[in-house]
C-alpha cells in the first residue's frame, strides 16, 4: 500500500519560508475559515514533506534500493505461473464453471495487478525516477484496491467451501457461476471504498501542492491526517479485518464440526490436515501484511528519524505483501487435481506443437 512521488530538498525550505501565520480572531467568517483550513492544509503538507526528506535520506545513506532485488524475484516467479492458471480457468468449460475456481481466477487476476503495480513503484524509488501526481494517485487507488479485492474475495473462498460441504445437495443452487460473477463485481465496487475514500485524503492532505516529493509513502501521508482521520483509517482496517478473520474462522470451526465424524482427520498428515494447514498459513500470509500497516501507522513518530520504521515498511513493501502471492498459484496447482491436469495438458499440447513446428 505504498506509492512514490519524488522531489527537491528546497521544498521543505520553500515551505517553511512560505508558511503564513494566520492571526487568532473571534470572527466566523467564511475569509476566516478558509484561511483557517488553509493553515491547517499547509501545516499537514509541511509535516508529510518534512518525513518524506528524513525517511528518503535513511533510504539512500542505508542502500535501501537493493530491495528491488526480492520485489523483482518474487514478482517474476508469480508471473511466470499466474497467466497461464487464470487462462486454463477462464478457457476450460470443466474449470470455467466450477464458483471455486471462478473465485481463484479473481484472486490470481487482482494479484497480477498488484504486483505490476508494485514494481513499477519500487522500481520508480529505486533508479529516482520522479513521478508524476496524477499517476501517484493512479497507482495509489490501483494498489489498496487490488490488495482489499484478493483479501475479500480469499475470504469469500473460505465461505464457499464451508457452503459446499455445509449443504451439498444445494450447493449449485446457492452459488452458480452465474452468482459467483455478480458477487465477485461487488467485490471490486467494496474493494474500491478504501482506496477512494483515501485519494479524497490525500487531495486534502496535498492540497494545491502538487509537486513531486523525494518519497511519498502511503503511510506516511495517513500519518500526515488530522487525528480523526487517522482514527477512521485505524476504525476501517481493524473493523474490515475483524470482520474477515471471524468469518474465516467462524467456517473452519464448523467446517471441522461437521467433518470430525467422517474419519478424515484421524491421520496426522491426511490430505484434509494438510490442505487446512496450507490454507491457514495462505491466509495468514495475505492479512499479516495489513496487520504491519496499520501497527506501524499507528507508531510512526511524527518528528522522529526511525530508522527501524524504514527497514520494516520496505520489508512488508518488497517481501511479505509478495510472498502469499507469489505461493497461492503453485499451492492450488499442487492440491487440486483438476487444475493440475488441466495446466499440464495446455503445457504438453505446447510442447507437442512446438516439437511438431520444429520437425
Amino acid at each position: 500500500m505504498v506509492f512514490l512521488f519524488s522531489v527537491g530538498r528546497e521544498a521543505v525550505y520553500v515551505l517553511h519560508r512560505s508558511s503564513l501565520s494566520i492571526p487568532r480572531s473571534n470572527s466566523s467568517s467564511p475569509q476566516s475559515f478558509l484561511s483557517i483550513v488553509w493553515h491547517w492544509t499547509l501545516n499537514m503538507t509541511e509535516s508529510f514533506i518534512n518525513i518524506s526528506v528524513d525517511w528518503y535520506n535513511i533510504m539512500e545513506s542505508k542502500h535501501m534500493d537493493l530491495f528491488l532485488i526480492p520485489t523483482v524475484l518474487l514478482t517474476s516467479v508469480t508471473m511466470l505461473v499466474n497467466p497461464v492458471l487464470s487462462l486454463c480457468i477462464l478457457c476450460f468449460p470443466s474449470l470455467r464453471q466450477e464458483t471455486r475456481y471462478l473465485l481463484l481466477a479473481n484472486t490470481l487476476f487482482a494479484d497480477m495487478l498488484f504486483l505490476t503495480v508494485n514494481l513499477a513503484m519500487v522500481s520508480c524509488n529505486s533508479v529516482g525516477l520522479k513521478m508524476p501526481y496524477t499517476l501517484c494517485k493512479f497507482m495509489m487507488v490501483s494498489m489498496v484496491m487490488t490488495y482489499s479485492c484478493s483479501v475479500l474475495t480469499v475470504t469469500l473462498m473460505v465461505v464457499d467451501t464451508y457452503v459446499a460441504v455445509r449443504w451439498p445437495l444445494r450447493y449449485k443452487d446457492i452459488l452458480p457461476p452465474s452468482r459467483a460473477k455478480k458477487i465477485i463485481m461487488s467485490l471490486w465496487v467494496m474493494a474500491a471504498v478504501c482506496p477512494v475514500s483515501l485519494l479524497v485524503m490525500f487531495e486534502v492532505v496535498m492540497g494545491r501542492n502538487q509537486q513531486s516529493c523525494p518519497l511519498c509513502l502511503v503511510l506516511i501521508a495517513l500519518h500526515s491526517l488530522e487525528q480523526k482521520m487517522k482514527v477512521g483509517v485505524h476504525l476501517y482496517f481493524i473493523i474490515a479485518v475483524s470482520l474477515c478473520t471471524a468469518l474465516i474462522v467462524y467456517c473452519y470451526i464448523h467446517l471441522y464440526i461437521i467433518t470430525k465424524t467422517s474419519g478424515i482427520w484421524r491421520s496426522r498428515y491426511s490430505r484434509a490436515r494438510m490442505t487446512l494447514l496450507a490454507h491457514t498459513l495462505l491466509l495468514m500470509m495475505y492479512f499479516v501484511p495489513a496487520l504491519v500497516f496499520a501497527v506501524e501507522l499507528a507508531l510512526l513518530k511524527r518528528e522522529t528519524k526511525d530508522d527501524l520504521g524504514v527497514w520494516i515498511e520496505l520489508v512488508n513493501m518488497c517481501v511479505l505483501m509478495l510472498l502469499p502471492r507469489c505461493c497461492t498459484p503453485y499451492l492450488y496447482i499442487l492440491r487440486y487435481r483438476e487444475i493440475y491436469e488441466t495446466v499440464q495438458q495446455v503445457l504438453w499440447k505446447k510442447r507437442h506443437q512446438s516439437q511438431r513446428s520444429a520437425a
